[in-house]
């Protein structure tokens, strides 16, 4: 790996990066930046995590006018989150820089309050989502005609939320003269078509040629049932105690519900899903990243493009549809090198999905299970009561013994029963043999006497009414 400097970076701007903690540039910044010093189109394939917004950033800061009012730099992204990251990132580098702003728009803020600064400040640099970009594009507060550099990145997942139209809406209000950087983890064919239809002989730059995860990451998959899912997730939480986990689940629903029982383990947690107002949304990025919060329950769409520094765990409490999804998730850790894991629950009816993400990544992810912990599920009902097998009759007790007796003959071999630590006491040979030799005399006399009994029917006496002779009695 190179240093910033051999690439053709300033001191001032690789000196902010040393305050950083960054002092070698990634594999994707090292193919990446040359080009785009140079000016050319580039189309850049890399997965998530790899340290592609300092390979478009840090290039657009070295050649961008400050001198110029006008909007020179336009970076789409899919999600605001994303937005966000971006424009912090530049931020930092530009903290020194009093002629240089850049200004994040995205839907779920007031528009006036962006207005405001779009007027009052001369901004360079625009990082924005598609749908808000156009609405100020309608309202003509963002003019786009001075645009030297277009950025679309996370390209794959601009697609696959459905904003490619609103993209190539985008891309026509720009000249025909820019640079255009396109930054994707997968090529679908309609990014493909977007690249070929928009992109001047493009550079194309491949860092993997496997787009799997890094190999930083190390993955494991742990076979649960639903039912223990929750206590499976609990256990191994307390088990690897992360730093900064992400934990993903597949619906807002799913997400609500596992928030609120972590939080009742006492667990410092919190919840990202699309339900939640921006306002919501910033204070709780700004709490995981500030590590106030140590959990972050979230679906795909909201964590899409999440990067925070210092994420030590991920866990697929859901597994995901897809190998992209897997990669995208999985990708929330191991950083720019750094070390991290991924934890992947499923069920018996899940493995068919496990198996196609191995097999579409080309990995083997190692499977574990949790002790017995099914098997313990297993031994209780919703109750917690033991199942009816385990409340049936012992054998030896008996059964012909009837009333308080037979009550008393029961409790008492009961008792026998949890005191000995050989399991239940069993009768001895002699005594069942006894038991059943008087179970088979009561039946015998029993029968006698009934027989007996019918045989003496009620009827008038022969001697009613005389007396009785002296010295009978």
């Amino acid at each position: 790996m190179r240093d910033f400097k051999s690439l053709g970076i300033s001191e001032a701007l690789a000196g902010k990066l040393r305050e950083e903690g960054i002092v070698q540039s990634t594999p994707i910044q090292e193919k990446a930046i040359p080009f785009v010093m140079d000016g050319k189109d580039v189309i850049a394939q890399a997965q998530t995590g790899t340290g592609k917004t300092f390979a478009f950033v840090l290039p657009i800061l070295e050649k961008i006018d400050r001198g110029s009012p006008h909007i020179q730099a336009l970076i789409v992204t899919p999600t605001r989150e994303l937005a966000l990251q971006i424009t912090g990132e530049v931020e930092k580098l530009i903290a020194d820089m009093e002629d240089v702003h850049v200004l994040a728009v995205y839907g779920g803020q007031d528009v006036a309050k962006q207005l405001n600064k779009l007027k009052n400040k001369n901004v360079q640099i625009v990082v924005g989502t598609p749908g808000r970009l156009l609405d100020h594009i309608r309202r003509e507060s963002v003019d786009l005609s001075h645009a030297s550099f277009l950025v679309l990145d996370e390209a794959d997942q601009m697609l696959h939320i459905g904003f490619l139209h609103e993209v190539e809406q985008i891309i026509h209000e720009t000249p025909g003269s820019r640079q255009t950087m396109l930054f994707s983890a997968t090529m679908p064919a309609e990014i493909r078509k977007l690249a070929r239809t928009h992109m001047k002989d493009p550079q194309y730059i491949q860092v993997e040629k496997t787009q799997g995860p890094a190999e930083t990451v190390k993955q494991i998959a742990i076979h649960t049932v639903d039912r223990a899912k929750q206590g499976t997730l609990v256990q191994l939480i307390e088990t690897h105690r992360p730093f900064l986990a992400v934990i993903f689940c597949r619906t807002k629903r799913r997400v609500s519900k596992l928030y609120d029982a972590l939080k009742v383990n006492g667990m410092l947690v919190d919840e990202l899903h699309g339900d939640l107002s921006q306002a919501k949304r910033e204070q709780v990025m700004k709490k995981f990243r500030e590590a106030e919060i140590q959990l972050l329950v979230a679906t795909d769409v909201a964590a899409r493009g999440l990067d925070i520094e210092g994420v030590t765990h991920v866990f697929n409490y859901d597994i995901p549809l897809d190998s992209e999804s897997y990669v995208h998730r999985i990708g929330r850790t191991g950083r720019a090198g750094t070390k991290g894991l991924a934890i992947t629950l499923y069920s018996s009816k899940d493995r068919p999905l496990l198996d196609q993400i191995e097999k579409d990544l080309d990995i083997r992810i190692e499977k574990k299970n949790i002790g017995n912990m099914e098997g313990k599920e297993d031994q209780k009902t919703s109750s917690g009561k033991k199942p009816a097998k385990q409340r049936e009759r012992r054998p030896g007790s008996t059964s012909t013994v009837s009333g308080k007796q037979s009550n008393d003959k029961r409790r008492g071999k009961a008792r026998q029963e949890r005191v000995s630590l050989n399991g239940p006491v069993q009768p001895k040979r002699e005594e069942k043999e006894a038991t059943t030799r008087n179970r088979g005399n009561d039946r015998t006399d029993n029968t006698k006497a009934k027989r007996n009994t019918a045989k003496r029917k009620p009827g008038p006496s022969k001697t009613a009414g005389a007396k009785p002779k002296r010295g009978r009695r």
